[in-house]
C-alpha cells in the first residue's frame, strides 16, 4: 500500500474537518477581544486617575505646542509607578488566564485531530472499527507547557526591551551613531525572537503527546524531541510546507490591503477602515486554519506508520574459478575456433 503524505493529511484536515478550525478561531478571537476590551478599560481607567487642574486645561487650549507639552508633563508627572503596576497586573491576569483557556483548547482540539486519525476510514489501517485505546491524560502537564511558552514569551520580551537598551549604549551624545545602533537593536531583536519562535513550535509539538500517549510535562518534551530525531524529514516537510502556505497567504494579504488604502482619498474613512479590518480577518483566519493543518500534521506523523525502508537487492556473485590451464592438458591446434570459421556470404 502506498505510504499516506502527512502534510497531505493535513491539508485534508483543513477541508474535511473545517469545525475543528473553526472551533480554534472562536477561542482564539474570543480571548483576543476580551484582552483588547481589559486593556482599553485599563487605559481610560488609567487616564481617570490622572489629576488635571484648570491650569493645565487653559495650557492645552492654548494650541501652543510647547505649552500643551508642558501641560501633558505636568499631567502625566509621577504617575509612571502606577502605569508599570497596571501593566504588571494587567500582563499577569492575561498571562494566566491564557494559560488556563489555551491548555483547555488545545487538550479539546487535539482530541478531535486523535479521533479523526484513530476511527473509521482515517485509521493506519483503513478499515471501519478499528478503533486504538485512548491513553489515560491529563490536563497538568498541558498547563505546564503552556506556562513554559508564557515564559518564553515574557523572556522574549524582556530581551527586546535590553536590544533596545543595547542599540542605545552604542550610540552616545559625544559619538552619535544611529545607524549601528538600530542596527545592534535590529540584529539582537530577531535573534531573540527567532528562538522564541522555535521553542514555541517545540512546546506547540510536545502538547500532542500529552493527548496521545499520556506523557508528563517533561516526558513530552522528551518524546518531542525523539519524534524530530526519528521522523526529521517528515516534521520539517509538514513544518515548511505549510510555513511556506502561511507566508503566501500573508503577502497575498498584505497586497490585497493596499488596495483599500490606495482609495483614501476617495473613499469615506469607515469604508476604507472596514476593507483593512476585513482583509486583516480573513488573513487570521487562513492563519487559524493552516495552524490547525499543521497541527494535524504532527498528528498524522505520530499515528501513520512509518515509510517502509527501501530494500536492499542482493547481488548473486558467481563463485570465482580458476583461470589456470591445468596442467598435462594441451590445445588441439587443428581445432576450428569462431575467429577461423569463413564469412557468410
Amino acid at each position: 500500500m502506498k505510504p499516506r503524505s502527512p502534510t497531505f493529511e493535513g491539508f485534508k484536515v483543513m477541508v474535511r474537518e473545517p469545525s475543528i478550525s473553526l472551533a480554534e478561531i472562536a477561542w482564539r478571537w474570543s480571548f483576543g477581544a476580551a484582552c483588547w476590551l481589559l486593556l482599553a478599560f485599563s487605559f481610560f481607567e488609567y487616564l481617570n486617575t490622572l489629576p488635571v487642574s484648570r491650569a493645565d486645561l487653559l495650557l492645552l487650549r492654548s494650541r501652543q505646542s510647547r505649552l500643551i507639552s508642558q501641560a501633558i508633563s505636568h499631567i502625566f508627572h509621577g504617575s509612571g509607578l502606577r502605569l508599570i503596576d497596571t501593566i504588571i497586573l494587567l500582563a499577569m491576569a492575561l498571562a494566566v488566564g491564557w494559560i488556563g483557556i489555551a491548555s483547555l483548547s488545545r487538550a479539546a482540539t487535539i482530541k478531535a485531530l486523535l479521533a479523526y486519525f484513530r476511527e473509521g476510514k482515517n485509521a493506519p489501517g483503513g478499515e471501519p472499527g478499528m478503533v486504538r485505546e485512548p491513553a489515560k491524560w491529563g490536563l497538568s502537564p498541558l498547563f505546564g507547557l503552556n506556562f513554559f511558552r508564557a515564559s518564553v514569551t515574557l523572556a522574549a520580551a524582556v530581551g527586546s526591551l535590553a536590544a533596545l537598551l543595547l542599540g542605545g549604549a552604542v550610540s552616545s551624545t559625544d559619538h552619535p551613531a544611529p545607524g549601528s545602533a538600530f542596527l545592534v537593536f535590529l540584529s539582537v531583536v530577531l535573534l531573540v525572537w527567532l528562538v522564541w519562535s522555535v521553542m514555541n513550535w517545540f512546546l506547540s509539538l510536545a502538547a500532542v503527546f500529552v493527548v496521545a500517549e499520556g506523557r508528563d510535562t517533561f516526558g513530552a518534551m522528551a518524546s518531542a524531541v525523539a519524534l524530530c530525531r526519528d521522523r526529521t524529514g517528515s516534521v520539517f516537510a509538514a513544518g515548511g510546507w505549510f510555513g511556506l502556505t502561511h507566508l503566501v497567504a500573508f503577502v497575498v494579504a498584505t497586497s490585497v490591503v493596499t488596495f483599500p488604502l490606495s482609495l483614501a482619498g476617495a473613499l469615506p474613512v469607515g469604508v476604507v477602515f472596514g476593507g483593512v479590518v476585513l482583509v486583516t480577518l480573513l488573513y487570521f483566519g487562513i492563519a487559524d486554519f493552516l495552524y490547525i493543518g499543521r497541527l494535524a500534521a504532527y498528528v498524522a506523523i505520530l499515528e501513520l506508520p512509518p515509510d517502509p525502508p527501501i530494500p536492499e537487492i542482493a547481488t548473486v556473485l558467481p563463485p570465482p574459478t580458476d583461470a589456470r590451464i591445468p596442467a598435462g592438458t594441451s590445445i588441439d591446434q587443428d581445432e576450428l575456433i569462431l575467429s577461423d570459421l569463413p564469412a557468410r556470404s
